[in-house]
């Protein structure tokens, strides 16, 4: 269902419609940060239920979760950029 390094959009409070990357699953909770408001040093805490679930993974950022290796808020900058990056692309291409 929910995976480390997921790409989903916040559906309630006032971060809503933002785009978060999963970086520690608890239970009915997830943990999200950005990079920009939400670091990773104090990432979000949100329910499961005010999450819209995407099936983009940033596999670069899943490996380096899963295996405790160093990672920095540039990095979930650039790739939920690029992220956006490629919906406008699709956007444009239509």
């Amino acid at each position: 269902m929910f995976s480390l390094g997921q790409i989903v959009y916040s559906k309630k409070g006032r971060d809503k419609g933002g785009a978060f990357i999963v970086v520690d699953l608890a239970g009915e909770y997830l943990y999200l940060a950005d990079g920009l408001q939400r670091k990773l040093n104090k990432p979000k805490k949100k329910k499961i239920i005010h999450v819209q679930i995407t099936k983009d993974i940033c596999l670069e950022i899943k490996e380096k979760l899963e295996s405790n290796k160093h990672i920095d808020d540039a990095e979930l900058r650039k790739a939920l950029m690029l992220k956006k990056e490629e919906e406008v692309m699709a956007l444009v291409k239509r």
